[in-house]
C-alpha cells in the first residue's frame, strides 16, 4: 500500500479503519482524494469518440465506478488502490457508453467483420494475419481498408474490459475481474477466471510486436494515444489502428478458444 497521507492519517490506517467500520467520513476523504482520477479515466476514454459523447456525461459514469472500487477494494489482494480504481472507473464508463448504444449502427457492422474476418483468417493460417490478408478476406482494397479501421478505433478502446463476452451476462469476464480479490468466488469460477486469463496473457504474447507495445503501453503503462505514438515514432492515427487489430486479434483468439478451435 502506498504511503499516502489523507487527512493526516496513512492511506493503508485508512482503509483498515473503513474496511472495519465503514465510517462514512472516511469514506468521503477516499472519494476526495481520487476524484481527479475520475476525469483522469474520462479523459482517455473520450479520446476517439464521436461528438455527441459528452466529456461531463462519461465523468457522471466514472464516479459511480469510484464509488464501487471504494466498497470492493480489499488491501490485502497487495494491488494499490488507485490501479484498481482506475479499471473500476473505466469499466462504469463503458458499461453505461453500452447501455445507450453510442455506436452508429453501420461502425458496430464494420466492427463485427473486422472480428470475423480476423477470427477466420487466423484459425485457418494458425497465427496473426497482416493487413493485407485482412484486406482480401474483408473484400477491401488498402485504401478502404484504413478507412474501415479509423472508423472503428473508436469503438476498440472500450473492448479489453469486454474481452471476454458470449452476449450472456452471466457469461462475461473481463480483465478486471482477474484483480479482484477471490474470496467471494466459488472454487470452480476460481479456476475458470484463472484459465480466463492465462489465455488472454498467452494471445497478447502472441500478438505482433508493435501491437503489444501498444496494449502495454495504453492499458498497463496508462500513456495516451498521442503518447505512445511520440515514444514509437509514428503518429497518432497509426496506434489507434494498431490497437484495433490488437483487440480484434485478442477477441479472435479468445473466441476460437471458446468455440474449440484453438
Amino acid at each position: 500500500m502506498a504511503d499516502n497521507i489523507i487527512n493526516g492519517v496513512p492511506e493503508a490506517e485508512l482503509w483498515s479503519r473503513y474496511r472495519k467500520t465503514r465510517d462514512a467520513g472516511i469514506r468521503d476523504a477516499i472519494i476526495k482524494q481520487y476524484a481527479p482520477l475520475v476525469k483522469y479515466v474520462a479523459g482517455k476514454v473520450s479520446i476517439g469518440m464521436p461528438h455527441n459523447v459528452d466529456f461531463d456525461d462519461l465523468v457522471g459514469f466514472g464516479v459511480f465506478g469510484l464509488f464501487d472500487a471504494i466498497e470492493k477494494f480489499d488491501p490485502e489482494k497487495h494491488v494499490k488502490f488507485k490501479t484498481y480504481a482506475v479499471t473500476r472507473i473505466r469499466g462504469s464508463i463503458i458499461d453505461e457508453l453500452r447501455s445507450i448504444d453510442w455506436v452508429p449502427r453501420s461502425v458496430r457492422q464494420k466492427s463485427r467483420e473486422l472480428d470475423e474476418a480476423v477470427q477466420r483468417l487466423e484459425s485457418k493460417l494458425g497465427r496473426a494475419a497482416s493487413d493485407e490478408e485482412i484486406a482480401r478476406e474483408m473484400n477491401l482494397d488498402q485504401n478502404d481498408f484504413n478507412k474501415v479501421m479509423l472508423k472503428v478505433s473508436g469503438t476498440s478502446l472500450l473492448s479489453l474490459n469486454d474481452i471476454w463476452n458470449s452476449g450472456d451476462e452471466n457469461d462475461k469476464v473481463s480483465l478486471v475481474d482477474t484483480i479482484e480479490s477471490p474470496s467471494s468466488l466459488q472454487p470452480e469460477m476460481i479456476v475458470e477466471k484463472d484459465e480466463i486469463k492465462r489465455v488472454i496473457v498467452e494471445a497478447i504474447q502472441n500478438l505482433p510486436e508493435k501491437e503489444k507495445k501498444v496494449l502495454v503501453l495504453y492499458y498497463y503503462e496508462d500513456l495516451t494515444l498521442k503518447e505512445i505514438g511520440k515514444v514509437l515514432e509514428v503518429t497518432e492515427s497509426r496506434i489507434s489502428q494498431l490497437h484495433t487489430k490488437a483487440i480484434s486479434r485478442l477477441r479472435a483468439k479468445l473466441t476460437n478458444v471458446k468455440k474449440g478451435i484453438m
